[in-house]
């Protein structure tokens, strides 16, 4: 097995690591401190093409795949998780849903703008008192004629309240199974739809330069020709969607976790104690070899789950193990990272306090470190 990166492969890292480096790095911890959405820079990556990485070229995309997505992940993430997160959400969690189970309406409706960046869409899956427990959904959605009546609330949901979303997903309790259990379905709510209210962006600790909302619904209408996919299969759609977006969660946390090693690199060897860089002390010199180490493996696991979905073999359990190793030593890494930087890792001028704030929420989105365990373990028979 050959993991190393094809020249076109290549290509796409050295764009998005050049991009990261000069368009983002300057610009991102003011957006940071402020906690404004960074609009500019989410309009340059439509340019690129970054949105439509991983859709075909007849639906307004580049043609590549889920791992070339990865790749842009890793590199934007090496510099700023905000930035990142918002194209792992726009991609994975909003538009992958339209594309992998919509009409041909609803793709040419939605698709275009979704992968040129000129809008972004949401993924309303996380209810305000079900967490982890996503079959305990709450949220309901009742046909009446020909037109879908949703009442409940969404929370955390990336991407749903900024000027250009366009639309968020909603999963809803839409009946009851034979068996008695809660029949799930997905429905697509445009922004603006009445009844669909937005409320006032979270106060976080990390990712503030990303655009996270809760969401409510009053008796908001639809049409019924919005309802994504089967009805009765939301259930199944989201737990693909998430078992795609783990595998894209690794590879950002990847990306931050090797962005602790450069920055602890560069600060290593200008930073002079005792006559000395500290770069020449082992005590540092292997906390960044062990940090690198880490970063390493943990890139080799998601390049692995990536591996294995693209060629269509199951990959779940390598998906949970890749995002469990991943945000684990993502936030290993910021420690260290912190630490080696002594009491200038505590003040926001250098990137690492950023990445320290970032990191921890890698062990809760998308699934806690916990539900992975789960996941693994049932994948193992026990």
């Amino acid at each position: 097995m050959d993991f190393r990166l094809s020249e076109e492969q290549e290509a796409l890292r050295e764009s998005v690591r050049d991009f990261a480096r000069e368009v983002v790095a300057p610009a991102i911890a003011e957006h940071y401190e402020q906690h404004t959405f960074p609009y500019e820079i989410v309009r340059q990556m439509g340019k690129m093409g970054l949105f439509g990485l991983p859709f075909p070229e007849e639906h307004g995309g580049m043609g590549g795949d889920y791992f070339a997505l990865c790749l842009a992940l890793e590199e934007l993430a090496r510099v700023d998780s905000s930035v990142a997160i918002t194209l792992e959400a726009a991609v994975s969690l909003g538009a992958m849903p339209i594309y992998r189970f919509g009409t041909d309406e609803q793709q040419a409706r939605w698709l275009p703008k979704l992968l040129s960046g000129e809008a972004l869409a949401g993924f309303g899956l996380t209810e305000p008192g079900t967490g982890s427990d996503a079959g305990g959904t709450q949220t309901r959605a009742v046909l009446d004629g020909d037109e879908w009546v949703i009442n409940g609330s969404k929370a955390f949901i990336t991407n749903s309240g900024t000027d250009i979303t366009s639309l968020v997903t909603v999963t809803a309790v839409t009946g009851t199974k034979p068996d008695g259990s809660k029949e799930l379905s997905s429905i697509i709510v445009p922004s603006g739809t009445p009844g669909f209210t937005v409320a006032p962006a979270y106060s976080k600790v990390g990712w503030t330069a990303s655009d996270t909302h809760e969401l409510t619904f009053d008796d908001c209408r639809v049409p019924a020709a919005n309802l994504l996919g089967q009805r009765g299969r939301g259930f199944a759609q989201f737990l693909r969607t998430l078992d795609e977006g783990r595998i894209a969660i690794a590879a950002l946390a990847v990306g931050l976790a090797q962005g602790c090693v450069d920055e602890s690199i560069k600060y290593a060897k200008e930073r002079h104690a005792f006559g000395q860089p500290i770069g020449n002390y082992q005590a540092i010199q292997f906390k960044i070899a062990d940090m690198e180490l880490k970063a390493h493996t943990a890139r080799l696991a998601y390049y692995d789950a990536a591996a294995r979905m693209l060629a269509g073999e199951p990959f779940k359990r390598q998906a949970a193990i890749a995002k469990l190793h991943a945000s684990t030593i993502a936030v290993d890494n910021a420690r260290e990272a912190t630490q080696i930087h002594g009491g200038y890792g505590f003040m926001n001028e250098y990137p690492v306090a950023r990445f320290w704030r970032d990191a921890k929420i890698l062990e809760i989105g998308e699934g806690t470190s916990e539900v992975q365990r789960m996941v693994i373990a049932r994948d193992l028979g026990i």
